[in-house]
């Protein structure tokens, strides 16, 4: 008899708070699949990689300044053990100066074998760490976390929802917001009417082209409103 099959998507965080893990990545669609082994976790304690009596992780910047900055020497020792030479699998780096994580990057993770993941603390990290281990930089948004750790659990549940068997319903991953480079249309359901609003009689219709035609305007008309920078693009 032999064992199930190792999960295709493999997730490694490395981050001084492995007790975060999994938290919300462990309910509902991703803790699902992470029970039935379609994908796995594994947080791993920075700290472990220190060799300092005390353990320290960060010293102060070159130069001078406020706050810490996570050391070269631990972070590279961490790195090494997770992902060592022969991992494939894409090496990030959570940062507020990443390139803006967006559907095709998230489209892209999930065709590979997982991610290593980098959350950092303090200050941030040395760059020779980012350089020297090709630590590709991703943000989640335009403002600053306290650490890697959320932002890490946004970009693993944006790729676990879209491995194969994950979610129910096949269409349910292509038919949303920037799949097809707008905001996704309005949607209703029973009752038909509440509280003097009613659903809007093409849905009702059971014509299928004209729905269509509905949702693509709607989601068009939208778009507009919110995000019109994805219209220029």
């Amino acid at each position: 008899m032999t064992g199930a099959a190792p999960p295709r998507f493999r997730a490694s965080i490395l981050t001084l708070y492995p007790e975060m893990f999994p938290g919300p990545l462990g309910a509902s669609l991703a803790g699902r699949a992470l029970g039935e082994g379609l994908w796995s976790l594994e947080a791993h304690d920075i700290r472990a990689h220190a060799t300092s009596k005390h353990r320290n992780v960060d010293d102060t910047p070159a130069g001078g300044g406020p706050g810490m900055v996570m050391r070269a020497d631990v972070l590279g020792r961490a790195i090494d053990a997770v992902a060592p030479e022969g991992d494939t699998r894409p090496r990030l780096f959570m940062s507020p100066r990443g390139k803006p994580l967006d559907q095709r990057r998230v489209r892209a993770l999930v065709e590979g074998e997982g991610v290593v993941i980098l959350c950092g603390r303090f200050e941030g990290v040395d760059e020779r760490v980012i350089e020297g281990r090709s630590l590709e930089e991703v943000s989640i948004g335009d403002y600053v976390l306290s650490g890697g750790e959320l932002a890490a659990m946004v970009l693993v549940d944006a790729v676990v929802r879209l491995l194969p068997g994950v979610m129910g319903a096949t269409d349910s991953g292509t038919e949303e917001s920037f799949e097809s480079g707008l905001l996704e249309y309005p949607h209703y359901t029973r009752p038909r009417e509440w509280e003097g609003r009613t659903i809007p009689e093409v849905l009702l219709s059971g014509d299928h082209a004209a729905i269509a035609r509905w949702r693509r305007a709607e989601a068009e008309r939208i778009t507009r409103l919110r995000r019109p920078d994805l219209l220029d693009r």
